[in-house]
C-alpha cells in the first residue's frame, strides 16, 4: 500500500452511532493509519426528514470518544468539501450535466402512481419489477417539447442496452457477479431535483478521489449500480470490500432487542472507549486468531483487509463486559478516579467530597473498586455509604444479621476500641479488631459481618477495613450507635 490511499466513513445522521457504524469507522481509520492513508469523515445528510444537527454532533462525539480522528471532514475542513452532501448539490449538478452531454442519462415523466401500478402488474404476472423504458423510447422530439413544457421529470441511467454481468471483485468477499438483466435504468436524479444515494455517493467518492469503499455487505447490492455510474461518468471504480453484518446471539441482525446498541448507549452504561474500540475491531477481524487485547496502536499498525471474516460476527455483551473489566484493571487509580466521577456525580454521590480537595481519597476509593466493577456505572452501587452520614441499611440484612444473640456485645466493644484508637487509618483498625472475635466468643467471619452491616449497610461491600478508615471517625461511631439501637430493639 501507498500514501495515495483515500477512505471515508460516510454516516447518516438520523440517528444515533451504530455500533456496526463505529466498526466500518474503525476499520476505515485503521486501514489509512496502517497504509498512511487518509481517513474522511463525510455526513450523508439527505434524508430531510431525519438528519438532525442534534443526530451529526451525537456521531462525532462518539467518534471523538471511541479515540478516532480524521484527515478531512467536520471541524477538520480539507481541499475536497464540503463534507456535507446538503452542501455538494453543485457537484451533482456538474455531474447530472456531463451524463446528459453524454447521452448517458435520459427524463422519465412516468408519474408515481403509475410507476406503481406498473410494478404491482409485474409482481402478480411474475416478470420483472425494474423500469420498461417507456420515457427511453420516447422520440426526442417528444422529449424536447416536454422538457420545454416544464413537465415533472426524474433522470434516469441509461444502462447500455449490450451490457455484461457486472463482477464486482471484492477485497473480503472475493468475486460476485450481478446479472445485467438485474440492472434496470434506476433514478440518479429524482423529480425535485435531489439526488438518489447511489448517485450522490459515486459522485462523491469520485470527487473525494475515494481509493477503497469499505462498509457492511448491506450496500453490496448497491454495488454493481454505483459501478456503473462510475463506468458512466469515466471515473476510476475504488476497491470495494464489503463487512459482515454483525449479529445478536439469536442470529438476527443487533437491534435494540437485543440490549444497547449505539455508541451514546454503552458510554452511558459506564464503557471505556478503549475496550468498546478493541471489542469492535475484533468483531470480523483477527489479530492473528488469538490474541484478544488488541491496542489502538497496534490497530494503527497491523490491521488489514485480508483478515477480515467473510462471516457474519456474533455481538457478546458478557465478552465486552470481560474486557471492560479488564480495561478498567489496567488503569492507573488516578485515572479510573476521574473517569468514575461523572457516574458518581449522577447518582449524586461527590457532593459530601469534592474530588478538588480530596484527590487522594478518590484515588484511595478507586483502588479499592478497580476489582470489583466492570463498567464504571456500577461504581456508585459499591460506594454509596461512603458519601452519606446515615447508612441506607438493607433489610434483609439488618434483621438476619443485626438480630443475632450477642450482636449488641460486638458493636459495644467494637463502637468502644475504635473511639479510643489513636491512628485512624485500615492498618489500625484491622490490628485493634482482629483480636475481639476471640474475646466476644464468635468465630471472625460472623463478628466481622456484624460489623459490616452495621457500617456499609449489607452483608457485601468493599474491604471492611479500609472502608471504615475512608470514613470520618465520628460517622462510624454513629453508625454502630444506630446499629446498636436496632438491635436492642
Amino acid at each position: 500500500m501507498t500514501a495515495s490511499v483515500r477512505v471515508r466513513f460516510a454516516p447518516s445522521p438520523t440517528g444515533a452511532l451504530h455500533v456496526g457504524g463505529a466498526r466500518t469507522a474503525i476499520y476505515n481509520w485503521a486501514f489509512a493509519r496502517r497504509t498512511g492513508g487518509t481517513f474522511i469523515l463525510r455526513i450523508d445528510d439527505t434524508d430531510p426528514n431525519r438528519s438532525t444537527a442534534e443526530n451529526t454532533a451525537q456521531i462525532i462525539r462518539s467518534l471523538r470518544w471511541l479515540g478516532l480522528d480524521w484527515d478531512e471532514g467536520p471541524e477538520v475542513g480539507g481541499p475536497f468539501g464540503p463534507y456535507f452532501q446538503t452542501q455538494r448539490a453543485d457537484f451533482y449538478r456538474a455531474a447530472l450535466e456531463q451524463l446528459k452531454a453524454a447521452g448517458r442519462v435520459y427524463p422519465c415523466f412516468c408519474p408515481a402512481v403509475e410507476l406503481q401500478a406498473k410494478r404491482a402488474l409485474a409482481q402478480v404476472q411474475g416478470g420483472t419489477r425494474g423500469y420498461d423504458r417507456t420515457c427511453r423510447r420516447l422520440d426526442p422530439t417528444v422529449v424536447a417539447s416536454r422538457l420545454a413544457a416544464g413537465e415533472p421529470h426524474a433522470w434516469r441511467l441509461a444502462v447500455p442496452e449490450d451490457q455484461e454481468d457486472i463482477v464486482v471483485q471484492d477485497a473480503i468477499r472475493g468475486e460476485t457477479a450481478f446479472p445485467a438483466s438485474a440492472m434496470d435504468d434506476y433514478v440518479l436524479v429524482r423529480a425535485d431535483g435531489t439526488p438518489t444515494y447511489n448517485f450522490a455517493t459515486v459522485v462523491d467518492d469520485s470527487e473525494m478521489h475515494i481509493t477503497h469503499v469499505i462498509r457492511g455487505d448491506d450496500h453490496l447490492s448497491n454495488t454493481p449500480r454505483q459501478i456503473l455510474v462510475y463506468e458512466a461518468l469515466g471515473r476510476p471504480v475504488p476497491v470495494f470490500a464489503h463487512l459482515p453484518m454483525i449479529w445478536g446471539p439469536d442470529g438476527r441482525k443487533l437491534s435494540k432487542r437485543h440490549g444497547a446498541t449505539s455508541v451514546e448507549a454503552f458510554r452511558e452504561e459506564g464503557y471505556l472507549p478503549e475496550a468498546l474500540l478493541n471489542y469492535l475491531a475484533l468483531l470480523g477481524w483477527s489479530l492473528d486468531g488469538e490474541t484478544t487485547i488488541v491496542l489502538a496502536e497496534t490497530l494503527k499498525s497491523q490491521f488489514s483487509l485480508d483478515r477480515i471474516a467473510k462471516s457474519p460476527a456474533v455481538f457478546d455483551h458478557e465478552k465486552l463486559l470481560w474486557m471492560n473489566g479488564y480495561y478498567i484493571r489496567g488503569l492507573e487509580p488516578s485515572e479510573l478516579a476521574e473517569r468514575m466521577l461523572p457516574f458518581l456525580e449522577r447518582e449524586g454521590l461527590t457532593a459530601a467530597r469534592q474530588y478538588e480537595t480530596h484527590p487522594q481519597w478518590f484515588v484511595a476509593l478507586a483502588t479499592l473498586v478497580a476489582e470489583r466493577i466492570r463498567r464504571l456505572s456500577e461504581a456508585a452501587q459499591w460506594v454509596g455509604f461512603l458519601f452519606t452520614e446515615q447508612v441506607t441499611m438493607d433489610p434483609l440484612a439488618a434483621d438476619t444479621v443485626l438480630a443475632r444473640p450477642g450482636t449488641r456485645k460486638v458493636l459495644d466493644q467494637v463502637k468502644q476500641t475504635l473511639a479510643t484508637l489513636e491512628e485512624w487509618t485500615s492498618a489500625e483498625i484491622e490490628r485493634s479488631l482482629r483480636a475481639l472475635p476471640e474475646t466476644v466468643g464468635l468465630k471472625p467471619r460472623l463478628f466481622f459481618q456484624i460489623v459490616r452491616v452495621a457500617v456499609t449497610g449489607s452483608t457485601v461491600s468493599l474491604p471492611l477495613f479500609e472502608s471504615l478508615a475512608m470514613l470520618d471517625r465520628r460517622v462510624v461511631l454513629a453508625r454502630l450507635e444506630a446499629a446498636l439501637a436496632y438491635a436492642k430493639g
